[in-house]
């Protein structure tokens, strides 16, 4: 019989009942050093005090009250956006699928409404990972993820990511915006180089081809910056967020300048849920902690430790990692056993990881992580390498996901 709860994830055989700060205790006693964070969305840890108190009180307030009045909460965190990134203008919804169909829909009603209708065209990444409705399948573009869901949506164009020849051959008069990560996590912590972040800028600048780039992962304080982008020193004319924007809550957000934002007028988009006072209570907390004094530059300096940490091991464990991927926080260790065997080595010396594309482990910890914790994770993952070594049959270990 089928389970109550549709099996569409392979879950580890845990279940957390709380959380403190980088470390999660399950039911049965055992505490692990989360450095999954509940894939890159856990930016402030479990339970930290500050969103822990801002979201109880908001409860007891108003959860809810819908977009047909006006939100103080999301006005306080859309204001707070846009003074801290190019934008000029936020629009709130709960995921980051989500909020990337609304970029999509940004970028074309903008061409549009400038006199280009025929400019519907997104032109995506190999390798890309936009979410899971329909419209981002396609444009995710990835054949496992688009089995059995009919007909591809229409529009989205493909090209190898890093390679500026090729997105400039793929640009036609229908071409509305060209839509990347600058770090492509699911496919294994791909970092798209400064020089060709600036290159497709300058082509964007050039052709009048919008530039949307998907920061769901790679932002809001991941890589030691607010935004990934700002790292090659360019800007986007939108961008999505989403994951660590809520801390662990719910919340999506399009961000847009007010050249392609003026064009969403009354009625040309909405949500139920967006938004909302708790959702928007969330983000403000999270924004309370990222932009305090020196914050970001801790975040730098934990992963210049954790670099050099993961660099020692991978000299010391040839026969496990290859090669140390990623910008700030967001990591990744190319295996040579299969990853999920890895993975599941890890998790056995009370470490939470999660896999990514070409044989990657990743690590996304929280933000908020100590030197010491940074330590206890390297040790934690030698501990995994003996385990590995130890079987000396990796089939011997059971992937969790």
């Amino acid at each position: 019989m089928i389970p109550a709860l549709t099996p569409t994830y392979n879950r580890a055989s845990l279940a957390f009942e709380r959380g403190e700060g980088a470390w999660l205790y399950t039911t049965d006693g055992r505490r692990f050093l989360d450095f999954a964070a509940g894939i890159a969305t856990c930016s402030i840890g479990h339970a930290h005090p500050h969103m822990v108190s801002e979201l109880t009180g908001q409860i007891g307030r108003v959860m809810h009250v819908s977009n047909l009045f006006q939100i103080p909460q999301a006005i306080r965190l859309a204001e707070r956006l846009v003074a801290n990134s190019f934008a000029d203008s936020v629009f709130f919804c709960n995921s980051g699928a989500e909020a990337n169909e609304g970029m999509v829909k940004f970028a074309r009603r903008a061409q549009a409404l400038s006199g280009h209708p025929e400019r519907t065209d997104i032109i995506c990444m190999d390798g890309a990972f936009h979410g899971r409705t329909l419209a981002m399948l396609s444009a995710t573009g990835n054949p496992k993820y688009l089995e059995g869901f009919g007909t591809p949506v229409p529009g989205f164009v493909h090209v190898p990511f890093n390679d500026i020849a090729a997105l400039k051959a793929a640009i036609t008069p229908q071409t509305a915006a060209i839509m990347l990560e600058p770090i492509q996590g699911e496919s294994g912590i791909k970092v798209a180089s400064p020089e060709y972040l600036k290159a497709v800028r300058a082509l964007c600048d050039e052709t009048g081809v919008l530039l949307a780039l998907d920061e769901v992962q790679c932002g809001v304080g991941r890589t030691g910056k607010l935004f990934a982008h700002e790292w090659a020193g360019i800007t986007p004319d939108v961008m999505s967020a989403a994951k660590g924007l809520g801390g662990g809550f719910p919340i999506g957000a399009v961000l847009a300048t007010e050249a392609v934002a003026k064009n969403m007028t009354a009625g040309t988009h909405g949500t139920t849920f967006g938004g909302n006072p708790l959702a928007c209570t969330a983000g403000n907390a999270v924004l309370d902690v990222l932009l305090a004094p020196g914050f970001l530059e801790q975040v730098q300096a934990r992963a210049a430790l954790l670099d050099s940490l993961l660099d020692d091991l991978m000299q010391n464990a040839p026969a496990v990692f290859a090669e140390r991927r990623g910008l700030g926080l967001l990591i990744g260790l190319r295996c040579v056993p299969p990853v999920g065997t890895v993975q599941a080595a890890a998790q056995e010396a009370n470490l939470l990881c999660v896999t990514a594309g070409e044989n990657v482990l990743r690590l996304v910890p929280p933000l908020t992580i100590s030197e010491d914790e940074c330590r206890e994770a390297a040790a934690r993952l030698k501990k995994a390498v003996q385990i590995l070594t130890d079987t000396q049959n990796t089939k011997t270990l059971e992937p969790s996901l």
